[in-house]
């Protein structure tokens, strides 16, 4: 069955951030004999996650998991500091893949709880990225995820800094940092909001479709924080029929059904093929109309000890194919996308 139209949300699926990511561990693949070892999940995203470990990449949620002198990676989501301390002591070439956004807010603790403040960390109990945030200054720092939670601090002694993990939706940081300059007046705050730019574009993008949509698609994993984010986004925007799924399979019958019109985005870590198979399902009889909030630019290069392998590499094959090595063409890294990487593994 068709249904009448597709409204797709831009911007939508990876982030900067992202691609950085799996497009360093496909460095890493590629420039090592198998294994590579890679701390957490590289992103949150399970067929991403499959594939690389079809490439010999090994997951691990405890350092001590991996062979000395093998080479490590270590997530997106930001790793303690005694993690990337135990990794580079332990493996024999580590990359740390941590977004930018999320060494911002790191440094931001760093720097405040060293001035003295007691740090207040808007964050998901148990999410990797607010583990590896409060693992920066332990002593100096209080998690809080709801209105309740900050009701019931301490008062504190010290002056207070209010700090966020980067993938919250507005809706969940709102109430909760109101809440805390409620109880703490002058709570310092940074210049630059921590909220993540990739997961306030995207929730834009389906606030944007939402009221003219019969349902709403959000493609990516369960365990994907700004993908829960949307799922909760659409329903709250009044939308009765919301499915998350992580593949076109999963896509309930019921939405495929004539005359509706579907609203589809994705995750800051889904991959877009699978939006484009949940679009060939959906085989919408007046096509797919894009609705964008804004163009999405950004970009963020490897690591810098991975520019530094990669120009080691591109001099040692151009030398041993005789070629000019003075004159030679460097890697752009910015013109292949993280999908096209993907897709390459997927073929080998």
């Amino acid at each position: 069955m068709s249904v009448r139209r597709v409204l797709l949300a831009e911007p939508r699926g990876f982030c900067a951030g992202v691609e950085m990511a799996i497009k360093a561990l496909a460095w890493m693949v590629r420039s090592f004999p198998p294994p590579v070892y890679c701390y957490h999940e590289i992103v949150h995203n399970r067929l991403i996650v499959e594939r690389f470990k079809r490439q010999g990449v090994v997951f691990v949620d405890e350092i001590a998991e991996v062979p000395a002198g093998h080479p490590i990676m270590l997530s997106a989501h930001g790793s303690a500091p005694e993690v990337v301390a135990e990794a580079r002591a332990r493996g024999s070439y580590v990359v740390d893949s941590v977004c930018p956004l999320v060494t911002k807010v790191h440094h931001e603790v760093r720097v405040r709880s060293g001035k003295g403040y007691r740090i207040v960390y808007v964050g998901h109990a148990g999410h990797e990225e607010a583990v590896g945030t409060m693992a920066v200054a332990p002593d100096a720092i209080s998690r809080v995820e709801t209105v309740a939670e900050v009701d019931a601090l301490d008062e504190f002694d010290q002056p207070v800094a209010l700090l966020a993990q980067t993938t919250l939706s507005h809706r969940d940081w709102n109430d909760v940092a109101v809440a805390v300059k409620r109880r703490f007046p002058d709570a310092w705050t940074p210049g630059r909001s921590d909220l993540c730019f990739a997961t306030t574009n995207r929730q834009a993008a389906l606030m944007a479709l939402a009221e003219r949509c019969d349902a709403i698609v959000v493609v990516g994993s369960a365990n994907s924080s700004n993908t829960r984010a949307l799922e909760k986004l659409a329903h709250e925007a009044g939308c009765n029929e919301v499915a998350r799924i992580n593949t076109a399979d999963e896509l309930p019958d019921e939405l495929t059904r004539p005359g509706l019109v579907v609203g589809v985005t994705a995750g800051a870590s889904a991959p877009n093929e699978v939006v484009e198979a949940v679009i060939a399902r959906l085989d919408p009889v007046e096509g797919v109309e894009t609705v964008s909030v804004t163009d999405e630019d950004e970009y963020f290069p490897p690591p810098r000890n991975l520019r530094e392998l990669q120009t080691s590499i591109e001099l040692a094959a151009t030398a041993m194919l005789g070629g000019q090595v003075a004159g030679r063409a460097a890697t752009d890294d910015r013109s292949v996308g993280a999908s096209a990487v993907l897709a390459a593994l997927a073929v080998r």
